[in-house]
C-alpha cells in the first residue's frame, strides 16, 4: 500500500516523504509539488504507523490550503480528518485558547475582533481618554498596537522617549483592559496570547509536545518572528519539524515576513541535509530558464535551478511601448488573438507591480469589450479612496449632492460624530433642502460646528478650482485640500491608496488630453461609466487582472507581466531600502513562475504618473533575462493590430528619453547614473529647476543622499 502512495513522485519527493523522525528542511521551488510532497508525508506516516492523524500538526497560511490539504489526506486514505490539527496560525492559536482559556485569562466564549472591530474599539479607547483623534488617528493606533503584538511587545516593553510615544503607549495600555475587561482578542492577540500561554505554562507545553510528534509548516518562508517562536514552543526535542519553503519566494516583508526564519531552522533544528525540489511541473523551459537566471543575482540564496522534461517551449516576449496606453493596446491586442486561437481569458493573466497600474489596463480592455476581473482586489474606480476623491469632486460640480456629502462629510475624520449628522440630517428632512443647505444653516457648535464649517469652506475653495483650473489641477487640488492625500501618507499601509489617488490625477490628465468634451461633469460621468457594473459575471469566461502578490500560488497559460521601468518595478521605494531589491527580485521570479505557456514582458518608454509624463529605463529584470530566451517585438508599425508586430532578433539599445534636450529635465526618476565618487545609483527624486535643481540618488555603496546639480558631477550612465 506505501507504493501506491509513493507511485508518481519523483526522487527528491520520494526521498522528502519517506524521512525518518527527523526535522527536515524541503526547499520546494514554483510548481514542484510541493502540496503533493506534504499530503503525501502526512499519509505516509500514518499509513505505516509513526503517528495517528490526531498526532499531526499542520501550519497552513490560508484556509483555502487547510481545506485543500484535509480534502487530498482523505483522497490518499480512508479516514476520517475531522478533528485534526490543520490551519492556520491564527486558526490553531484560537483552538489552542479555547481549550485552554482559564490558563490563559479569558472567558471561555471569549469572542473575536475583525479588524474593523478592533478600529472601533480603538476610537472607544481614544474617546474615553479625550484625546484628539486628529493627532491620534484611530488607524495609525490600531497598526501602533498590532505591529507591537506581531513583535512580541506588549505596553511594558515599549520604550518612549516623548509625549506622544507615552500617550500611544497609554493607549495600548488602556485597549488592552478594555479588551480584557469585554473578553474580546484581535487576530494578532491570538498569536501572542498563545506565546505567552505556552512560555508560561510548562505542563501545557509538554502536553502538546508529547502530543505532536510530528509538525509540518507549509510556506515556511513566509513566517515572522512570533510564528516561528510558536513553532519552536510547540516543536521540543523530540518534535519532527517538517518545513516546505522557499527563500526565492519570500514576497510579503512588508507583513513582517523574515525569509532569515529558514537559516535560523536550519542552525536551531541541526538540519544536515536539504531536500531540493527542482523539477518543475507547470512551466516550458525557457520561462524557467529565464527565471533560474533573473535570481541568480540576488545574493544568500539557499540555492536551486529549476528545470522541467517538457521542452524549451516558446521564447520570452518582450514589447516595449511608447507609452502606457499604448502598452494596454498591445496586451488587448495579443489578449483579442490568443482568445480567438482558442485560449480562455481566464487562463490568461495580466500582472503588475502596483494596483495603480491597472486603470490604464482596465481602460483598454472597457473599451475593447473584454469581459475581466480583478483578482483579490477592486477595480480601480471602485477603490474607496479613489470613491472618496470622487465625493469631493462631485461637490465641487454640484454641492447639493448628498451622496457624496455623506461619503465625506467626516472623512478624513473631523469631528463630526452620528449624533451631530443625525441633526443635520433632520434639519435637512424639516426644510427639505440638501444637507449643503442645510449645514449653512445649522447651529452645530464645539468640534463638529468647527469641523463641518472646514468642510464647507474646503468645498467653496475647490468650487473656485473647478472655474479656474484644468481638471489635473483640480484633481491635485481635491487631494491636497481634503486632506485625503496627507490621510494615507500618515498610514502604515497607505501606499498603495496613495498611488491610486496620483493615479486618479493622471486618469484626469488624459482624459483632459483625449476628449472632446472635457469639462468636469464630462469626467465624473466617464469615471461612474468606468465604475459600472462591467466586470465579468461570477463564473463566466474573464481575463485575470492582478498585483505579482496576489498571483501568489496561482498559474495561467499566457502571462503578461507589465511595466517593467526602474522605478515601478523594481518599486522606487524598494531601491532605498535594505534588501528591498532582492525582494524585488524575489516578486519578478514569483510573476514569470506563473506561466505556463506563454510569458509577455512589456513596459512603457512614458507613463503618465502623478499628472505628469514621466520618462523611465528599461527596468533591469528585462535585461537579466539572457539574451538567446527573448524575442523582441518592435511597434514600429504598430497600427492597432496584432499582425503589425516585427520581431527584432537581438535585444535594442536600452531607451533613452527623446525629449528634446531644451524642455528635459536634467535627469528624470529610475534613471541609472555615475558619480565620480560615489560610484553607480539611480534617480529616486527630482526637485527644482535651473541652479535650485537637486536629486535624490540611491547609490549601490554609499546610500541614498540628496545632490545639489549645480555642483554634483552627476553623469547619466553608459548602457
Amino acid at each position: 500500500m506505501s507504493s501506491n502512495l509513493l507511485e508518481g513522485l519523483n526522487a527528491e519527493q520520494k526521498a522528502a516523504v519517506t524521512l525518518p523522525r527527523q526535522s527536515a528542511l524541503i526547499l520546494a521551488g514554483a510548481g514542484s509539488g510541493k502540496t503533493r510532497v506534504l499530503t503525501t508525508r502526512m499519509a505516509w506516516l500514518i499509513q505505516n504507523g509513526q503517528v495517528g492523524p490526531q498526532g499531526l500538526l499542520a501550519v497552513t497560511f490560508t484556509n483555502k490550503a487547510a481545506r485543500e490539504m484535509l480534502a487530498r489526506l482523505s483522497a490518499l486514505l480512508p479516514i476520517n480528518t475531522r478533528g485534526m490539527w490543520v490551519g492556520t496560525f491564527h486558526g490553531l492559536c484560537n483552538r489552542l485558547l479555547r481549550t485552554h482559556a482559564r490558563e490563559a485569562r479569558l472567558p471561555a466564549l471569549f469572542q473575536i475582533l475583525d479588524s474593523q472591530d478592533q478600529l472601533s474599539a480603538v476610537k472607544r479607547v481614544i474617546r474615553a481618554l479625550n484625546y484628539d483623534e486628529e493627532r491620534y488617528v484611530p488607524r495609525q493606533v490600531q497598526q501602533f498596537i498590532n505591529s507591537h503584538k506581531e513583535e512580541g511587545r506588549r505596553p511594558a516593553a515599549i520604550e518612549a522617549f516623548d509625549a506622544h510615544s507615552r500617550a500611544l503607549r497609554d493607549l495600548y495600555v488602556a485597549y488592552e483592559a478594555q479588551c480584557q475587561k469585554e473578553g474580546v482578542v484581535d487576530f494578532a492577540e491570538l498569536l501572542l496570547r498563545s506565546v505567552e500561554l505556552l512560555q508560561g505554562n510548562e505542563l501545557i507545553r509538554d502536553h502538546y509536545r508529547e502530543r505532536f510528534p510530528f509538525v509540518l509548516v507549509d510556506e515556511f518562508q513566509d513566517t515572522n518572528r512570533l510564528q516561528y517562536l510558536w513553532l519552536r514552543l510547540l516543536a521540543g526535542p523530540r518534535t519532527a519539524v517538517f518545513a516546505v519553503g522557499d527563500d526565492d519566494q519570500s514576497i510579503y516583508a512588508f507583513r513582517g515576513a523574515e525569509v532569515e526564519n529558514m537559516r535560523e531552522f536550519e542552525r536551531d533544528y541541526g538540519i544536515t541535509q536539504v531536500i531540493r525540489l527542482e523539477q518543475n511541473y507547470r512551466s516550458f523551459g525557457n520561462i524557467l530558464d529565464a527565471a533560474n537566471a533573473l535570481i541568480r543575482h540576488n545574493s544568500g540564496r539557499m540555492g536551486k535551478n529549476l528545470w522541467t522534461d517538457a521542452g524549451p517551449g516558446e521564447p520570452i516576449r518582450i514589447y516595449e511601448a511608447g507609452s502606457d496606453g499604448d502598452e494596454a493596446r498591445f496586451v488587448v491586442e495579443e489578449v483579442k488573438a490568443l482568445h480567438g486561437e482558442g485560449i480562455p481569458l481566464s487562463h490568461m493573466a495580466l500582472l503588475y507591480r502596483s494596483n495603480a497600474q491597472s486603470r490604464v489596463l482596465e481602460h483598454a480592455l472597457f473599451s475593447a469589450g473584454i469581459g475581466y476581473r480583478v483578482y483579490g482586489g477592486l477595480r480601480f474606480f471602485e477603490r474607496m479612496e479613489v470613491k472618496h476623491a470622487l465625493a469631493y469632486l462631485r461637490l465641487a460640480a454640484n454641492p447639493d449632492d448628498d451622496g457624496a456629502f455623506l461619503r465625506v462629510v467626516n472623512f478624513p475624520p473631523r469631528g463630526i460624530g452620528a449624533r451631530s449628522m443625525e441633526v443635520l440630517q433632520g434639519q435637512a428632512e424639516a426644510a427639505r433642502i440638501s444637507l449643503h443647505q442645510a449645514s449653512r444653516q445649522t447651529s452645530l457648535t464645539g468640534k463638529a460646528g468647527t469641523g463641518l464649517n472646514a468642510f464647507l469652506l474646503c468645498i467653496d475653495r475647490l468650487r473656485s478650482a473647478a472655474e479656474a483650473v484644468p481638471l489635473n489641477e483640480l484633481m491635485s487640488a481635491v487631494l491636497e485640500e481634503s486632506g485625503l492625500l496627507r490621510h494615507y501618507q500618515q498610514e502604515r499601509d497607505g501606499a498603495d491608496r496613495v498611488e491610486n489617488l496620483e493615479e486618479l490625477v493622471a486618469a484626469a490628465a488624459v482624459f483632459d488630453h483625449e476628449s472632446d468634451d472635457s469639462d468636469l461633469a464630462a469626467f465624473l460621468s466617464h469615471a461612474s461609466l468606468e465604475a459600472g457594473d462591467h466586470e465579468a459575471a461570477p463564473g463566466s469566461d474573464a481575463l485575470q487582472l492582478m498585483t505579482v502578490h496576489a498571483a501568489k500560488g496561482l498559474e495561467f497559460q499566457v502571462v503578461f507581466v507589465c511595466g517593467l521601468e526602474e522605478g515601478l518595478f523594481p518599486h522606487e521605494n524598494a531601491l532605498s531600502e535594505t534588501d528591498g531589491l532582492e525582494e524585488e527580485r524575489r516578486l519578478m521570479y514569483v510573476a514569470m513562475t506563473r506561466a505556463r505557456q506563454r510569458l509577455y514582458l512589456t513596459r512603457a518608454e512614458s507613463r503618465m504618473l502623478h499628472g505628469q509624463v514621466r520618462y523611465g529605463l528599461r527596468s533591469r529584470f528585462v535585461d537579466e533575462v539572457p539574451e538567446g530566451l527573448c524575442r523582441w517585438l518592435s511597434a514600429q508599425t504598430f497600427q492597432g493590430g496584432r499582425s503589425d508586430f516585427q520581431t527584432q532578433s537581438s535585444r535594442p539599445a536600452k531607451a533613452v528619453d527623446s525629449t528634446p534636450a531644451s524642455v528635459r529635465p536634467p535627469f528624470f526618476m529610475g534613471q541609472s547614473v555615475t558619480h565620480a565618487k560615489f560610484g553607480a545609483g539611480v534617480v529616486l527624486k527630482c526637485e527644482g529647476g535651473g541652479s535650485d535643481a537637486r536629486v535624490q540618488v540611491n547609490f549601490r555603496d554609499a546610500g541614498v543622499k540628496w545632490l545639489a546639480l549645480a555642483y554634483a558631477r552627476l553623469t547619466p550612465a553608459d548602457f
